[in-house]
């Protein structure tokens, strides 16, 4: 698995270094910041810039690459066992779930389920959240609807962003020895009515100008940090 870009591989080094395999770079950098790298043991290549473009698909590399060890997932258990966790159902874009990743990682969420999808692009989401996902429990889940059943039957009460939903400022406190799951709809087409029906509680976010649709990572942010508090 390669990643890329200065911060998430600064990040890696600092936190992850067990998980590095191979480090590679298509400029020349600060020694200091080599000799990081050279405390590793672990084999350095120079890339040439048509190889680096190729590898990072246009992205911008900044001349830093890791080959890393495949991510691995946590168990649908181990979420199960968490308080405050958020579902995305049916989320596929790298950069709105990487900052849904880097957000939730910051205001404390517990976990993240990524639900109705089988695969996601693990490289782009680390990169994306600049590391977070290798620290925050992350789990697949192929079916939403069967996961809202377990969670339901685990004691969580499923809280659902849709635009009908309760203003969060009528919402009362959630205490910290609750279970809770924020529930969020795909960028397109938000939560399917199956999965409303699932929920417990609609929310929304009240807005000041007639306004009514958000970016789902922007959305997220907001009640993540509205509910958590």
């Amino acid at each position: 698995m390669i990643i890329y870009g200065k911060q998430v591989v600064m990040y890696v080094l600092q936190n992850h270094p067990e998980l590095i395999e191979e480090v590679l770079f298509s400029k020349e950098i600060d020694k200091k910041e080599f000799s990081k790298f050279l405390k590793l043991g672990k084999k350095i290549i120079k890339l040439d810039n048509k190889k680096a473009q190729g590898l990072a698909q246009g992205g911008n590399h900044q001349g830093f690459f890791l080959q890393l060890k495949e991510h691995e997932y946590n168990t649908i258990e181990e979420l199960k066992e968490q308080n405050f966790i958020v579902v995305l159902d049916g989320l596929t874009d790298v950069g709105n779930i990487g900052a849904i990743v880097r957000s939730a990682y910051s205001l404390g969420m517990d976990g993240i389920i990524a639900s109705g999808v089988k695969t996601l692009n693990n490289p782009g989401i680390i990169r994306t959240s600049s590391g977070a996902m290798m620290d925050l429990p992350f789990a697949l889940y192929p079916s939403s609807m069967d996961l809202m059943n377990e969670l339901k039957q685990c004691g969580f009460t499923l809280i659902g962003a849709t635009m009908d939903g309760t203003d969060l400022k009528k919402y009362g406190k959630i205490e910290s020895h609750d279970k809770v799951a924020l529930v969020l709809g795909s960028e397109g087409g938000g939560l399917t009515n199956k999965i409303a029906k699932k929920l417990d509680l609609k929310v929304s976010i009240g807005m000041s100008n007639s306004f009514d649709s958000l970016n789902v990572s922007v959305a997220a942010g907001i009640l993540m940090y509205n509910l958590k508090k």
